[in-house]
């Protein structure tokens, strides 16, 4: 019976479990698809770009776009694009990540260091992206574990295909082989052109969004990653304070650029305010692409995560905010197949169980209640019957005709009736 009602209870619809849930491990020894040889194809391009082997590397992902690249550094010391990926899976809308659960994915700058790669990974091949930073930290902001890594699951993470993270592993083993002591994440919604910021112009994280394209642009600009601080609680970019050290809560000393450095941003930013006028104006602009509606919707989401996580019956699809602050949520249920969920469904079962039972019970004791009330109120009104008999019906009275005389008499009086009437 047991087996037969967790049967029953269980929900055959699988919810995608995390992919971002495990700590990273620093091990001596690693899987072979840690050791895996860098692909002749990207070989191939380093030769091709004047990169050396064990060159740093920067990775960008862009999240709209559903991309990661891996650009790496050439004799020169610019920066050219390497690699291009499709991310496999990616969870959460457009915009920053506010707190744990909430199933989106950092936007920001990250750092990559040799302990946080994760070579024994339940998830194929990992690296840690170093969330939360020194910004998100001000923030208030919380998660941990965000990882890029394979298997295509994902939770907040950028999950890869598995030939797609052995390759993007062997590349930043490689550069940390040629003394790269860590590498920058650079994390943005989308690509940062003048065409996307006006499609968003009116969204709320817009005003991060600006905050992040100060960095971008130092990067198209010098194709170098640009160095990061924070401070005033926003990011700053190539900023040189000698002597002075910078806090995330602190206010920003004065800096100095570079004066070529400073005038090639100022020519680019021209550049870009025009073509941001011009976007701004056009009639055939692409609608965007839903954002994250601040902490309000992070929280709603955290708390369908942790539902789901207990083994609840929760929406198949997580719950999202409109911007008049409506919420909106999918009709179908489902349960997370993971032993707290069978837990769960099982418990549910087994009350389903006894509450029909309990209802049947009623329903047959009501039945009864019934049966025994009709059966009392027949026998009273038997009773009733018996004391009060029903009188006997009236009998009517027949009134015999009259007899005829015979003889003379007789056929006299009947003429004489005839004649007169009776």
């Amino acid at each position: 019976m047991t087996a037969r009602l967790l049967r029953a209870g269980l929900i055959a619809l699988a919810l995608g479990v995390a992919g971002c849930t495990e700590s990273t491990l620093e091990v001596s020894g690693s899987s072979g698809n840690a050791n895996a040889p860098l692909p002749q194809k990207i070989v191939q391009v380093m030769a091709s770009k004047s990169m050396a082997r064990g060159s740093p590397i920067v990775a960008r992902v862009f999240k709209e776009e559903n991309k990661v690249e891996i650009w790496k550094q050439k004799t020169n010391g610019r920066y050219d694009l390497l690699a291009s990926y499709e991310i496999c899976k990616m969870s959460g809308k457009l915009g920053p990540k506010f707190i744990e659960g909430d199933r989106q994915s950092p936007e920001g700058f990250y750092t990559v260091r040799p302990h946080q790669m994760n070579p024994n990974s339940r998830y194929h091949l990992a690296f840690n992206i170093g969330y939360p930073n020194a910004y998100d930290r001000i923030h208030g902001r919380t998660g941990s574990n965000l990882m890029v890594h394979g298997a295509c699951s994902s939770s907040g993470c950028f999950s890869m295909n598995n030939s797609q993270m052995t390759e993007i592993y062997a590349i930043a083993r490689e550069s940390f082989k040629g003394g790269q002591t860590e590498f920058q994440i650079q994390s943005f919604p989308f690509r940062m052109t003048a065409a996307n910021m006006a499609r968003y112009r009116d969204d709320p994280n817009y005003t991060f969004w600006k905050n992040l394209k100060e960095g971008y642009d130092y990067f198209e600009i010098t194709k170098t990653p640009p160095k990061v601080d924070v401070c005033e609680k926003r990011y700053v970019f190539n900023a040189a304070a000698p002597g002075q050290s910078l806090t995330a809560s602190g206010a920003c000393p004065a800096v100095a650029q570079p004066d070529s450095l400073r005038m090639a941003y100022q020519t680019y930013q021209t550049s870009y305010d025009a073509a941001f006028s011009h976007a701004m104006s056009a009639s055939d602009k692409q609608p965007p692409k839903p954002a994250i509606l601040g902490i309000q919707e992070a929280k709603l989401v955290s708390d369908w995560t942790k539902r789901r996580a207990r083994g609840e019956r929760v929406t198949v699809e997580p719950p999202s905010m409109t911007a008049t602050g409506s919420i909106v949520q999918t009709s179908r249920m489902g349960r997370i197949d993971s032993p707290a969920g069978r837990k769960m469904a099982a418990l549910d079962a087994a009350e389903a169980e006894k509450k029909r039972i309990a209802e049947e019970k009623a329903a047959a004791k009501r039945q009864a209640e019934q049966e025994k009330a009709a059966a009392k109120a027949a026998e009273l009104a038997a009773a009733e019957a018996a004391k009060n008999p029903p009188p006997p019906p009236p009998v009517e009275a027949v009134v015999a005709a009259p007899e005829e005389k015979p003889g003379l008499l007789g056929r006299v009086g009947k003429r004489i009736t005839n004649m007169f009437g009776s």
